[in-house]
């Protein structure tokens, strides 16, 4: 039988752990917060939760230190997995939503919610990431009732007046806010950007430079790490490069940029501004490593979105950032002929940004691009028709599409329809222009009157009138209507006193009112010079009579002249080695650069006779054909021979018959390096 197996020792009954009192772990709750080491704090909140559950202290601090550590999903389930609690987390689940790029749900929650200075703060950075910088600095200016005394807040509120286009007002704001730029290196920043706002582009470039060096004392004296100071001011490196961009120091900005990208800082947005800089300064230069460096930004979307930016971009970038970012890469589409993927992308952009023209303008470009003039007028028409607030832009590109196509009807067409810009010179030239190619003088001439009126009620510094009154009589004059060219003239001259006018007058009043062109003929000044001449003797002259033969002319020269060409030294001639000139020798002979042949001296060669063979023709023949026959008889024996090769066959025509240049070069060549390029 076999063995019984042995009983097992019964367990003894485990004995519970005593439990943590609970101030305990409130006290190491706050010692993990106050040491920034919140993803402890999170766990000591859970184990508060276990002992008190609901307990609102421990609940918020566990939401906070969950945000802090950037676990934003985890702090999103813990709010929704507590609503049955009577507790408010409305404002941590929008912040979290803020977090997650989820802008109108966070909106949404703040509704309703007491406008504190934390909820006020939060409602204007959603406002400012959605782009409604009026509604944002609205909100900043309810904050400041609070009296906040935060440089981040008013590094913020400095920001978003840029972003609004309210440049001007910075510098008053920043002194009611009793702060100055070398605050602190964002507000430097901030301020920089103003400048640039302002086309100060000097100024701002060197307050970049301060901004750089005043965060690098801060970041240092806070013991950053060599690459989280790069990361950190990274955003002034790229705005430096952007100020020489604009300042037209081209390489400069090229250079740094690409600078900026070989060292590829952690801060991604930075990268993604100075890669699409970059491409923008190449333009159609280098189009497929252009393509290359934004196709690492521009990745396939998920969960129903066809396109994403990479490393959270969408989240981080500007509105108008990433439309540029997509607009780039559309244009080099076109430019690469990948109208394909260009098609899929300008399919999604009015989606993707709704208030914005720029879709339908590539939209309009890609029709173009395809040779479809016609599709591109009506998409941009249609466009201005639905949204005519809007219809600025728009109306424009489809005059210039409309009149490089010769479609010169609709081109003036879009061009009235822009009632903004109808009296400025450059619409009133462009108008005419047009109307002249489709012969509609009176159309043009009705543009011009219509400028004209509209100069003369506008009260404005830099007036027109003069210029736009000019221009219409030249062309009134010009097409025949030398009545109202006259008035138009008349009108500058007693204005003015144009002394252009006055001849364009004159000269018209010639052809239609002597009496007026005789009396305003008085008032143009003599030339100097003239006052000596006879004119109705020289109108009876034929003319200048042309004299033939040289023309001698006297020229007067200065003594001065004389006295410097008389003191030049003259410099003794250069005789060949050995040659004595006081005795020359023979002259030498007058035809030498005669050929031999045509010389006086020239005696041709007598033959020598005596060489001939004597005797029948048959035997010279005959000794011929003897001498060739071993060479032809050695050939033959030594084989077959090859087919000679072309060139051989060339060379063999011919002994005088030069080589091929070395430096042509074969075409077979030139194909191969333009295969291994791609």
């Amino acid at each position: 039988m076999p063995p019984k197996a042995k009983a097992s020792p019964k367990a003894s009954p485990a004995q519970p752990t005593p439990a943590v009192p609970i101030e305990d772990l409130f006290t190491s709750l706050h010692r993990h917060v106050r040491d920034f080491e919140y993803e402890q704090a999170a766990k000591v909140a859970d184990q508060v939760l276990a002992v008190a559950p609901g307990d609102e202290d421990a609940l918020r601090c566990k939401v906070v230190a969950l945000i802090k550590s950037d676990a934003i999903e985890m702090a999103l389930s813990t709010i929704q997995g507590s609503r049955h609690l009577p507790v408010d987390l409305k404002f941590y689940e929008a912040y979290c939503l803020y977090r997650q790029n989820k802008l109108y749900e966070a909106m949404k929650l703040l509704d309703g919610q007491e406008r504190n200075s934390v909820i006020l703060q939060l409602e204007s950075q959603i406002l400012y990431r959605l782009g409604k910088m009026e509604a944002c600095m609205d909100s900043y200016e309810k904050i400041q009732r609070f009296k906040i005394d935060s440089l981040d807040l008013k590094a913020n509120i400095i920001a978003a007046l840029v972003a609004a286009g309210r440049s001007a007002e910075v510098q008053g704001t920043m002194e009611a806010l009793k702060v100055k730029a070398a605050s602190s290196f964002e507000l430097a920043y901030n301020y920089a950007c103003s400048l640039i706002e302002k086309k100060k582009y000097a100024e701002a470039e060197q307050q970049l430079l301060s901004a750089r060096r005043i965060g690098q004392e801060m970041l240092m004296e806070e013991d950053y790490a060599d690459d989280e100071i790069e990361s950190e001011l990274a955003p002034i490196a790229v705005q430096l490069a952007y100020a020489h961009q604009l300042q037209g120091r081209t390489q400069e900005a090229i250079e740094a940029y690409t600078a900026i990208l070989n060292r590829n800082p952690s801060d991604y947005p930075s990268l993604a501004v100075a890669t699409n800089n970059l491409v923008s300064l190449r333009g159609t230069k280098d189009v497929s490593d252009s393509l290359r460096r934004l196709d690492r930004l521009i990745e396939k979307g998920s969960g129903g979105k066809q396109f994403q930016l990479a490393n959270g971009l969408d989240f981080k970038l500007s509105s108008r950032q990433k439309e540029s970012l997509y607009s780039n890469r559309l244009l080099l589409l076109l430019q690469a002929n990948k109208m394909d993927q260009a098609q899929e992308l300008v399919a999604v952009l009015p989606d993707m940004f709704p208030d914005s023209v720029m879709p339908v303008l590539l939209q309009a470009a890609l029709h173009v691009r395809e040779k479809k003039v016609a599709k591109a007028e009506e998409v941009l028409i249609q466009y201005a028709n639905k949204f005519p607030e809007k219809s600025m832009p728009v109306l424009l590109a489809r005059a210039q599409i409309a009149a490089a196509a010769g479609h010169y009807q609709i081109s003036t067409e879009s061009l009235l329809k822009v009632r903004d810009i109808q009296h400025m010179a450059a619409t009133v030239a462009t108008l005419v222009s047009l109307q002249e190619r489709m012969g509609d003088y009176n159309g043009a001439a009705a543009v011009l009157d219509s400028a004209i009126q509209w100069w003369k009620n506008a009260m404005t510094e830099e007036n027109k009138l003069d210029l736009i009154i000019h221009e219409a009589a030249n062309f009134k004059l010009n097409h025949g209507r030398e009545d109202e060219a006259s008035q138009l003239y008349e009108k500058l001259v007693k204005s003015h006193g144009n002394i252009e006018a006055l001849v364009g007058l004159v000269m018209t009043a010639a052809r239609t009112d002597l009496e007026k062109a005789e009396l305003y003929e008085k008032q143009l000044k003599q030339l100097s010079g003239l006052k000596g001449l006879n004119v109705e003797n020289l109108e009876k002259t034929s003319g200048a009579k042309h004299v033939e033969g040289p023309q001698i002319v006297k020229v007067e020269v200065s003594e001065d002249v004389k006295k410097a060409k008389s003191k030049k030294r003259k410099r003794k001639p250069r005789y060949p080695k050995g040659f004595d000139p006081a005795n020359p020798g023979p002259p030498p002979d007058p035809e030498r650069w005669l050929p031999k042949r045509e010389r006086s001296s020239y005696r041709p060669k007598r033959k020598d006779k005596r060489s001939q063979i004597r005797g029948s023709q048959g035997a010279v023949v005959r000794e011929k054909h003897d001498a060739l026959t071993p060479a032809t008889t050695a050939s033959s024996t030594n084989g077959p021979t090859s087919k000679p090769s072309q060139g051989s066959t060339a060379a063999s025509k011919g002994g005088s018959q030069k080589p091929a240049a070395a430096s042509e070069r074969p075409k077979a060549s030139g194909k191969s390096k333009k295969k291994s390029r791609s």
